[in-house]
This record gives structure tokens, C-alpha cells and sequence, in this order.
């Protein structure tokens, strides 16, 4: 699968290209376990705040009824910083498709769990005549099995479980576990469960080259001092 030279994917392998492992900020309104995450704040400043702090690209989930998300913060998120933007969603058909291509993003997430496999490469080949980068969620090694067929780059691996609307209590052993079955020069994200530089660093020692954090981000007092931990940032962020 080739991808474009200046979009999501190839952000995330610059990074990573540094030394740094490259951390994805996912910008999600609320959370079906830890409630609101917004706590008023502009969700959309954050981003732009994220940005500016390094972040390569921003993830925004864009879901209503459990994540507050909406088509319309992906569009602000877009507009508002310069990187290039993954929309999580639960994505099944070729109408939403080409409504995240119509906002801006740049990657969509498709997940395997929720798709047969023969919607899933159908969705995967659309999102590519779209100049959308499919990234591929998994949680299982069915789950994994599935896109054999796929000429992937990228994939994530969802240390929770999706259908369980990420309320189960998982953890970097998802990834630990899944790893050792992805085919050799695909680039894995481990995403979801992770709340410190510890877990950052048991998921890349177990071969992930970057990771998607959320809640742990958008809960913490200072959400892009937090971030820069994560990554190892190594000065303090000030907002002022």
C-alpha cells in the first residue's frame, strides 16, 4: 500500500525516524468509563495547544452518543492546527468516508471487530481512492488474521475493547501479546490503556513504534506537560 509522502503515516515514521517515540493525542470530549474529559475546556485548543507542543498529528474522535465527539470538532480540530488528523469513529460505511475526506482528515480508523472482513477491504481500498490512510484497529489474533490479505503499512492495536466501549480493564499486554503476529515493516501503534512514560516504554520494548493516548493526556492538570512527559519531553511547557 502507498501512502502519501506528507500525511499521517509518514508523520508518525519521521518521528520515529529521531529517536522519539511519536505520541498521538486523542482529542475525545468524554469517555464511557472515566466520564467528561473536557471539564469545560475547548477541546479544540487543546489540539492547537498539542500541536504547538510537537505533536506530529492529532486523533479526534468524532463519535456522539459515547464519546461527545461530532463531524463538526473534527472540521474546527482540522482547520485549527497544521498536522495531519486521524478521525476515530465507528466507520462502516462509504458515505462517512467520504465525509471525513469532505472535513479534512488526513487517516480514518477502521475497526476490525466491527466489520466483516470483506467490508473491511472494501473500506480499506475506498479510503485509499479517497487519499484517506486507512489505519487498521485490532484486538484479537482473529482480529489480526483478518487483514492477511491487506498490503498494510500501519496498524493499531487497541489494548482495550472496543465493543465494550473501552471499559474493561486492559492493559499493554495486549500489544506484548499481538505484536509477535504482525508481518515484519508494518508500522504499529498500541493504543488506549497507556498512562505513563512506563507504559510508553513497555509498549515500544515490545515493538510498537508509537502510541495513541487519550484519557491519560486529557485528564491531567497540565494535558500538554503531560504529553511532553509521555514523549520524554525534557522542558516544561508554559501555557502563558
Amino acid at each position: 500500500m502507498t501512502l502519501p509522502s506528507n500525511g499521517f503515516a509518514s508523520a508518525l515514521k519521521n518521528k520515529h525516524h529521531t529517536g522519539v517515540t511519536p505520541v498521538i493525542p486523542d482529542i475525545k470530549c468524554r469517555s464511557p468509563k472515566e466520564g467528561d474529559l473536557m471539564k469545560g475546556r475547548d477541546p479544540v485548543e487543546i489540539a492547537r495547544a498539542l500541536a504547538t507542543a510537537g505533536a506530529p498529528v492529532i486523533s479526534v474522535v468524532s463519535e456522539p452518543d459515547y464519546f461527545g465527539g461530532s463531524p463538526e470538532l473534527l472540521k474546527k480540530v482540522v482547520q485549527a492546527t497544521s498536522r495531519p488528523v486521524l478521525r476515530k469513529d465507528f466507520i462502516k460505511t462509504l458515505s462517512q468516508l467520504q465525509e471525513t475526506a469532505d472535513l479534512g482528515a488526513k487517516a480514518v480508523l477502521l475497526i476490525a471487530s466491527l466489520l466483516k472482513k470483506e467490508q473491511l477491504y472494501s473500506l480499506v481500498e475506498a479510503a485509499l481512492q479517497l487519499d484517506l490512510e486507512p489505519l487498521v484497529e485490532v484486538h484479537s489474533a482473529d482480529e489480526m488474521a483478518a487483514f492477511k490479505r491487506l498490503d498494510l503499512s500501519i496498524v493499531g492495536i487497541n489494548n482495550r475493547n472496543i465493543v465494550e466501549l473501552e471499559t474493561d480493564d486492559g492493559s499493554v499486554s495486549t500489544t506484548e501479546n499481538l505484536i509477535r503476529l504482525v508481518k515484519p515493516g508494518i508500522f504499529v501503534i498500541s493504543e488506549s490503556s497507556i498512562a505513563s512514560p512506563a507504559d510508553v516504554l513497555r509498549a515500544t520494548a515490545s515493538g510498537a513504534h508509537a502510541v495513541l493516548v487519550g484519557t491519560a493526556i486529557l485528564q491531567a492538570e497540565n494535558p500538554v506537560q503531560m504529553y511532553l512527559d509521555l514523549g520524554g519531553g525534557s522542558y516544561n511547557y508554559d501555557p502563558s
